[in-house]
């Protein structure tokens, strides 16, 4: 009786050794790095159970082991927590990261994205999708606004996991911005009137599928409110603005007519020196925005009519500021208007390299105005020898 005791004392502690050990091997299983050599999406269905995405981690050769995942979430209360989507799963993951990422919810980090781009000549859809591989979007399918889309856009629209992300280009008209969010098909709600010109952030938004565009509109708005705000707190002194809105009609200006970003401070200052002479601004944008009202670009030159005609937008034709802004500009030119470079010029144009010669005098300007016209000519030269 004393021996059979004693064996069962032994197979009890030679079991407890064993379960300790199998413990301690999953343990540390759980929270080493795991065998993917390269990433991986994994999709966590909607309603998926643990079971179902530990199978599919294995298929994926994320993990090791099933079982030890899903004991893991249960030990560490996560079993319960799954997120469904699509989810980047880097190479060499522990179990325990895998876990992390597919319960901490937020959006799906794997996958298909419609890319919606609302820009100053043209508003686009983009359709891409991750290379788990590579972690760089690979284009799927690109069409305008106004064209018909692509077959492939409905199999996109129809995947619960798709992101959709909205972007405004620096200098897009709030007519711009409105058309475009109206012909979005993955947005709801109806917006009859445009937006007060400038008042929209040029940023890019996350948005959710059937996202209302008024509230949309209004995001915009609000973010474009705290920049203004933020870069009036800290503007030069001795500007000459009356209030933060005769600023955003500048910062209008100045976005329109620079895409370089260096330069944006000093056509601030230009402008902001012929104010202070007093010298009208004679900006070529605001007559167009005069012409177009937004609504599109002008597509040619402007005519000596046109320059001759007044309205309340031709700078040539009166003094100081327009009564609006002329489109909605970006973080930097609203910043670059409330602090200029301080610099003695009164002109500039074109200098050919995408840039600007800057003048202090007529002279020097007319100077440099002959040489862009040379410039010009050359550039049509080549183009009609193609």
């Amino acid at each position: 009786m004393r021996h059979i005791a004693a064996n069962a004392l032994t197979l009890l502690i030679v079991g407890l050794v064993v379960l300790g050990g199998v413990i301690s091997w999953g343990q540390r299983e759980f929270v080493a790095a795991g065998p993917l050599e390269s990433a991986v999406c994994l999709r966590v269905e909607r309603g998926a159970n643990l079971r179902a995405v530990s199978r599919s981690a294995e298929e994926l050769g994320a993990v090791s082991s099933p079982t030890v995942f899903r004991i893991g979430a249960r030990y560490t209360e996560r079993d319960d927590q799954l997120r469904f989507g699509s989810y980047l799963i880097p190479e060499g993951a522990s179990m325990d990261q895998i876990l992390d990422i597919v319960t901490r919810g937020g959006a799906s980090t794997c996958g298909s994205e419609v890319l919606f781009r609302v820009g100053v000549t043209r508003s686009e859809t983009i359709l891409r999708e991750l290379d788990p591989q590579t972690q760089r979007f690979e284009e799927i399918a690109r069409f305008g606004t106004d064209e018909d889309p692509p077959e492939a856009f409905d199999a996109f629209l129809d995947d619960p996991d798709m992101r959709f992300r909205l972007t405004v280009a620096e200098g897009a008209t709030s007519w711009q911005v409105w058309d475009s969010l109206n012909r979005a098909v993955f947005l709801s709600g109806e917006v009859e009137e445009v937006p007060e010109e400038g008042w929209l952030a040029p940023e890019s938004y996350e948005v959710t599928r059937g996202a209302d565009r008024g509230e949309l509109l209004a995001e915009m708005r609000a973010r474009q409110e705290r920049i203004l705000a933020d870069a009036w707190e800290t503007r030069q002194d001795g500007l000459p603005y009356d209030s933060p809105f005769e600023a955003l009609i500048m910062a209008s200006i100045v976005e329109k007519e620079t895409s370089v970003p260096d330069e944006r401070a000093q056509v601030a200052s230009v402008f902001v020196n012929r104010l202070r002479v007093p010298m009208r601004l004679q900006t070529d944008p605001t007559v167009i925005y005069g012409i177009t009202q937004g609504r599109g670009t002008l597509g040619r030159g402007l005519r000596r009519s046109e320059l001759d005609t007044t309205t309340p937008w031709n700078t040539y034709r009166i003094d100081g500021l327009p009564p609006t802004p002329i489109a909605n500009p970006g973080r930097a030119s609203i910043v670059a208007t409330l602090n200029p470079d301080e610099t003695p010029y009164l002109y500039f144009v074109a200098d050919g390299t995408g840039g600007h010669a800057f003048s202090t005098n007529l002279a020097d300007h007319n100077r440099a105005v002959a040489r862009w016209r040379e410039i010009e000519a050359e550039m049509r030269a080549r183009q009609e020898g193609n």
